[in-house]
């Protein structure tokens, strides 16, 4: 009762922080991207640490990893259970490739920053040739030996419901050719979208799986791994 009173006044604070904060950043972000490259992602993975500090400091969320691996030319896919691991990737990986809704990316402002720090926009209806161009970019990104991350679940899933993949997920594993790190995280008890509660959010890094399995096991244990963590 206690817990759940406080997290009224906490959330009110943190969202006061953060988003205060990410204007700044935003906008120095803005000042930045065309003029400064290495600047510019400092303060996106700046942005993100901001992010994780407001979380420790006004919410009592701490993060624990378990098993972390950490390694370019690998597919990252990631339970989505909030938007705390969607803001946490920069901060969590070094320059991460991100999918993202392509609603994100029409952001004002803070849209810009983000395809030209690595979210490759995606659009669920988009047809073959949208398709070929966004893997063309992710392979031009994964080139500069950066981390390629996806939520293959395509939105955030509730924790405790079994989270299923999306049919893209298998077509980008095929066409990119990439091993992939399953990552579980148990995020949404804690961070949900209105009130947020104190206590520890673990990512789970699963072993990797190697390119080139067939649709049905690739998904099957992909799907294993990321609700690792969901019970």
């Amino acid at each position: 009762m206690i817990r759940n009173l406080l997290s009224v006044p906490r959330s009110i604070a943190f969202y006061i922080a953060f988003y205060g904060g990410s204007v700044l950043f935003v906008i120095a972000t803005l000042l930045t991207m065309s003029v400064h490259k290495p600047l510019f992602r400092a303060i996106v993975r700046g942005w993100s640490g901001w992010h994780r500090l407001c979380c420790r400091i006004l919410l009592g969320i701490r993060v624990e990893l378990e098993s972390p691996q950490f390694k370019p030319g690998v597919l990252y896919a990631i339970r989505h259970e909030s938007f705390f691991e969607a803001i946490d990737m920069p901060w969590l990986f070094q320059l991460p490739v991100v999918f993202a809704k392509a609603e994100l990316l029409a952001i004002p402002g803070w849209g810009v920053a983000g395809r030209n720090f690595g979210l490759i926009g995606v659009e669920r209806e988009a047809g073959a040739k949208a398709l070929r161009t966004m893997l063309t970019e992710a392979r031009r990104l994964i080139a500069e030996d950066r981390p390629l991350i996806i939520f293959p679940e395509g939105t955030r899933t509730p924790h405790g419901t079994p989270g299923k993949l999306q049919a893209g997920f298998a077509g980008i594993y095929k066409l990119l050719r990439l091993p992939v790190i399953p990552v579980a995280v148990d995020s949404g008890p804690l961070y949900h979208r209105t009130w947020k509660h104190p206590g520890t959010i673990r990512y789970r890094f699963a072993e990797e799986i190697p390119a080139g399995l067939p649709r049905e096991e690739i998904e099957a244990r992909v799907e294993a791994a990321i609700n690792a963590l969901n019970g």
